[in-house]
């Protein structure tokens, strides 16, 4: 069945398709005068036709897409979810449309992924930039973007130079990592194991030199082998637990570098007939939503994903309204959330 057309519209309605024009792109005020009666009109025969305006052909008159593109790292990982709600809940109260993307940053094809998505017709980026590390590629496409002065901002933990020229939401967990493990030491815990499940080299250093930093600060030496490097999956981390449990001198705690991870050990403590908190006490990251139905609920940080994503859109708002603002940065601290997971270090 074809499409009805404006064209379509005016002619049911007695009217040019000029006049039809105006009225679906709301330019019935100032000084293109149409009367309450035309107008109305005009809307009876667009409900009557069912007639929906082109959004490219619009986009194009407009300058405007009204469509925001984002980028997040992990499909999977509950975590990123929440702060694709954060972008999506700001965005469509200001009227715009998300583009979601999933970039991990191991995947060979993060390069053209990443020019594709820049090449869509959005009007500004938002993004969680791990992939733009490993890839000289996207590296290229991110500085062609931003010598276009396209409206892109940043969610990371990093602060360096490659993005100094881009608005950014900032958040790690060094200092609330400082902060669990005090809460670790002060019950006791000498061996502490630590699950470093990442997808590229570099990423979670937040977590991992703070953990080693505080190990140093209480006197208490910085084991390699209680320090397990291994895939971001659920399985990885399972198997790195294991790894750790069966250790002659086995930690009495562990660290996962994230709540996905955090399961994974969960599950083979308990396959190793282990009691949480009693035998092993467990910590996570980024509190994502079964967190606390978990048995035992679990020890976590978090970032609140979901206020990343607002705050990534406000800033790309701002920016839209305001080309020529100085770079912003805002600065999102995480907080410690202690649940049953830990506990005092067996004697």
């Amino acid at each position: 069945m074809k499409r009805p057309s404006q064209a379509d519209v005016a002619r049911l309605a007695g009217v040019s398709r000029v006049t039809v024009s105006y009225v679906v792109n709301n330019q019935t005020d100032g000084w293109i005068h149409i009367s309450e009666e035309t107008r109305q009109r005009v809307q009876d025969a667009i409900a009557k036709l069912g007639y929906v305006p082109d959004a490219s052909a619009r986009a194009l008159r407009s300058g405007s897409t009204k469509t925001i593109g984002l980028i997040i790292p992990d499909i999977h990982n509950p975590h990123f979810w929440q702060v694709a709600d954060g972008v999506e809940q700001e965005a469509d109260a200001a009227g715009y449309h998300i583009l979601l993307s999933s970039i991990p940053p191991e995947n060979k094809f993060a390069e053209d992924i990443f020019k594709s998505l820049s090449n869509r017709r959005i009007d500004g980026l938002v993004m969680i930039p791990s992939f733009i590390y490993q890839s000289d590629e996207a590296q290229k496409t991110l500085a062609h973007l931003l010598e276009r002065r396209f409206p892109i901002v940043g969610m990371m933990a990093e602060r360096g130079d490659m993005f100094r020229n881009i608005d950014r939401v900032i958040s790690d967990y060094r200092d609330i990592t400082v902060d669990a493990m005090t809460h670790l030491l002060s019950l006791g815990h000498q061996r502490i194991g630590f699950i470093f499940g990442i997808a590229v080299p570099n990423l979670g250093t937040d977590r991992l030199f703070a953990y080693q930093d505080s190990l140093r600060a209480a006197g208490l030496p910085v084991d390699p082998g209680l320090v397990v490097e291994c895939g971001p999956t659920i399985e990885d981390s399972y198997q790195a637990a294991l790894q750790l449990l069966e250790l002659p001198s086995r930690p009495t705690a562990l660290l996962a570098i994230n709540d996905l991870l955090a399961v994974g050990a969960l599950r083979a403590i308990k396959d190793l007939g282990l009691d949480v908190p009693r035998d092993v006490s467990l910590f996570g990251y980024d509190d994502m939503p079964m967190s606390k139905y978990l048995v035992p609920r679990l020890s976590t940080a978090s970032k609140d994903g979901e206020k990343m994503g607002r705050e990534a859109v406000r800033l790309l708002l701002a920016r839209l309204q305001d080309p020529d603002r100085p770079p912003q940065q805002v600065k999102l601290p995480a907080r410690l959330i202690l649940r049953e997971s830990t506990g005092p270090a067996p004697f």
